[in-house]
């Protein structure tokens, strides 16, 4: 069977992100915000998607590779043909200016011969609201300008305007550059401003990759991950996004067809530990913001999800788009959010824990931490007894789940140590309270015949959302109970090639065909955990070959044919790679290793 691979790269400087493919085309765009209308989106519908592209002039084959350049999110595609060779390098500009982050709605490609004389053809149709919208072209001296939205985009370049409007090749014999803006246009010198916004942010990302604490354990796979998980975090409220796309299928035909491009509160703990691991507070505390405005505003409950300016309403809708692959239905939007998704309170409180105990962070903007916690407390306690949708979203189904009661546990052992910090006996007897009855339930969850913890209370199904018993410390991972509720896990849930499923029993949708990443890098640090080291490295290798050709993850992969599949990149799964590296590393303790 064919592996079918998501052959893009991600560029981003945390206001945008855009999908380029290794043909030039650039298949993903949304402006002004990741969770706005594509103005490039052929990879839902070819028709309707609009193009971006710098391709070959002549129709015959042609080559291409594509790769970054090194500890940057700058992109290179070199493509060659029988006419020669040239390279696109792809950015988008984010540096340090004027004490504060430069990161402009502005896409810039720089064009460069590199063999023989090849001709090329620029192709630039942005569209609007998700392809309803074809915008008029306005021609000026240097530019072109494309209007029809709340604001202008503007292609200004030094390639004669005329082969772009009328779609024609041209020789490339020298650099040229085209920059694409959205909103504020670029009003200054084309390609010396290009040049130093290309080196700006070179330096940038190189400066960033320099001051994480990331070890020498598969150091490059690392880096990567991490700087595909801080382009995920739109840095004007802090919130990070699941994935950059929406309605990428979790399987072909299967319509598991989801917009990630939201704020997920269980992903908080995750998500903040991994930038904990690599060392990075700055957008730790920029998280730490975006979660504290939502709670301090919540009435009732929290949901599972957010937009990343902290909106609730995220109502579900279907558009008339072919799909990917012609994979229907294409949805935008997450009726997620009505879901009552128990865990986030625990989640919450687990991902807040730092910012009260951790004597490196200063904030004095740390508004009445007593409130929230009791907040959160008595959301546990008031649904303690109260069914849910579990951390798999089921549409309906509702169970009393044992990863809602572990965060539950979590979330009352993490404000146990806020309480203790702040001098509240009061919060603290009421979180060891809460703690112990969470315990109490996890414990009903519990198979006796098959030796494992089962996904909710009565359930004969495993689900591997329970091997953070383990990993969460509520099971000793020295017990004997530990290793067969591993064993039984293992012998569910995992595939010959390592591959974990979440579970394996019929949903909403039928029986899941492909499996989860986030559940194998769990399934990593969990063998770390226990003392299975050799394992632990030996399945976290093989993770490494469901990357992309630039490293990029997806979110889930087909088990027979190593295919990618679900949105992309999926953050949570690089999450997840992190974070499997640095329970492995720790567990080493070698500095050399490698």
């Amino acid at each position: 069977m064919i592996k079918h691979t998501y052959d893009m790269g991600l560029i981003g400087n945390c206001a945008y992100l855009a999908l380029i493919r290794k043909d030039t085309s650039v298949a993903w765009l949304c402006w002004p915000r990741f969770d706005s209308s594509f103005v490039f989106g052929d990879l839902l519908d070819t028709a309707k998607g609009g193009e971006f592209s710098v391709r070959p002039g002549a129709s015959g084959p042609f080559e291409t590779r594509q790769y970054y350049m090194t500890n940057t999110n700058v992109l290179c595609t070199e493509i060659e043909n029988e006419e020669g060779r040239y390279r696109v390098t792809d950015f988008a500009p984010r540096f340090e200016q004027h004490e504060r982050y430069y990161k402009p709605l502005m896409i810039i490609r720089k064009l460069e011969p590199l063999v023989g004389t090849p001709r090329v053809r620029v192709t630039c149709n942005p569209v609007g609201e998700y392809g309803e919208k074809q915008l008029s072209r306005r021609r000026s001296s240097n530019h072109i300008a494309f209007l029809g939205l709340e604001e202008e985009i503007r292609l200004t370049t030094d390639i004669p305007l005329t082969y772009i409007l009328e779609d024609e090749d041209f020789v490339l014999n020298m650099p040229r550059y085209l920059v694409l803006t959205y909103g504020a246009p670029l009003e200054a010198s084309l390609e010396s401003t290009a040049e130093r916004f290309l080196r700006s942010t070179i330096d940038y990302w190189r400066k960033w990759v320099k001051s994480t604490s990331i070890s020498n354990f598969h150091q490059s796979a690392v880096i990567r991950s991490a700087l595909a998980l801080k382009m995920h975090q739109y840095e004007d409220t802090g919130g990070i996004i699941a994935a950059s796309t929406t309605s990428l299928p979790e399987a072909p035909g299967s319509t598991r067809n989801w917009d990630y491009r939201f704020c997920w509160m269980r992903d908080t703990y995750y998500t903040l530990t991994a930038f904990n691991n690599i060392g990075h507070f700055e957008e730790m505390e920029r998280y730490f913001h975006y979660i504290a405005n939502i709670s301090t505003k919540v009435v009732g409950k929290y949901q599972p999800l957010y937009g990343i300016s902290g909106a609730s309403e995220l109502t579900e809708i279907e558009l008339p788009l072919e799909g990917y692959l012609g994979n229907k239905p294409v949805r935008i939007g997450n009726d997620a959010f009505t879901h009552i998704q128990n865990d986030v309170y625990g989640q919450v409180l687990v991902a807040l824990l730092p910012l009260y105990v951790d004597c490196r962070f200063l904030d004095p903007e740390r508004t009445n931490p007593s409130k929230l916690i009791y907040e959160a407390l008595h959301m546990i306690q008031a649904t303690m007894d109260q069914p849910d949708a579990g951390l798999w979203e089921f549409r309906h189904i509702a169970q009393y789940h044992c990863y809602t009661y572990l965060f539950h546990w979590a979330g009352s052992s993490a404000a146990r140590k806020v309480a203790h910090s702040l001098g509240n006996p009061e919060m603290e007897a009421l979180a060891l309270e809460l703690q112990n009855e969470a315990a109490r339930r996890i414990e009903q969850c519990f198979n006796e015949d098959r030796q494992a913890y089962a996904n909710a209370i009565g359930s004969p199904h495993l689900d591997a959302s329970t091997l953070q018993l383990i990993m969460m410390g509520y099971l000793d991972p020295t017990t004997e109970r530990a290793h067969t509720h591993l064993a039984a896990l293992e012998k569910e849930l995992m595939t010959p090639e390592g591959l974990f499923y979440r579970y394996r029993h019929a949903d909403d949708f039928g029986t899941p065909e492909t499996t989860f990443l986030i559940c194998s890098f769990w399934y990593v640090e969990t063998l770390a955990c226990v003392g299975r080291l050799d394992d632990a490295i030996r399945e976290f290798e093989k993770l490494l070959t469901y990357t992309n050709h630039l490293g990029l993850l997806s979110e889930d992969v087909d088990a027979k044919t190593g295919s990618q599949w679900g949105n992309f990149p999926q953050a949570y799964s690089h999450v997840g790679l992190v974070n499997a590296a640095y329970r492995i590393a720790k567990k080493l303790d070698r500095p050399n290793f490698v």
